[in-house]
């Protein structure tokens, strides 16, 4: 397993990307991209995005979509960080790896990645009904924003962050 630099690891963005906005929850702007739903922009990667990264959020939200969470959730390394509207959390085996993906009450479409620093990737999703425990219910059709690590071809890092009307979203 890599070391990483001091200064450099997920806690530290995960509290840069807190102090510049926040964690949101499922939801986010009702009005924004209903109509999106259906179908992915062209360019929905932007300049300087790992496309293989981009492959597993795009396996990990289209696998926990149809339900199938247990994939979903192989889609991440042990350990990983999350943070989904609290502070963020190691977690440290499958069964809390899987115990957090069925705790994501939404299924989601990826419209968009972009480049962040520190190899992380900001992905937007419009949030969708899945099969299974939990209804997204008025969070279907809204927007999300989540940060991203992967290495190896697993995610390591997933930070919810704030969504942004769509006027302010730009690649980094």
């Amino acid at each position: 397993m890599r070391r990483r630099p001091a200064g450099s690891g997920p806690l530290v963005l995960g509290a840069a990307l807190l102090a510049a906005g926040g964690l949101a929850g499922c939801g986010g702007d009702q009005d924004a991209d209903r109509a999106r739903t259906a179908s992915v922009p062209p360019a929905l990667v932007q300049s300087g995005v790992d496309p293989a990264a981009v492959r597993v959020v795009r396996t990990w939200a289209d696998t926990l979509r149809r339900g199938d969470v247990a994939t979903a959730a192989r889609s991440f390394a042990v350990p990983s960080l999350v943070a989904n509207g609290g502070p963020p959390e190691r977690l440290t085996t499958s069964a809390a790896i899987l115990a957090f993906n069925q705790s994501l009450p939404c299924g989601a479409r990826l419209v968009r990645a972009d480049r962040a620093p520190r190899g992380f990737v900001i992905a937007t999703f419009v949030l969708t009904e899945r099969p299974g425990p939990g209804a997204c219910g008025s969070g279907t059709g809204a927007t999300a924003r989540t940060a991203f690590r992967v290495q190896d071809g697993r995610i390591t890092d997933w930070l919810r962050v704030q969504d942004l009307p769509r006027a302010e979203t730009s690649p980094v």
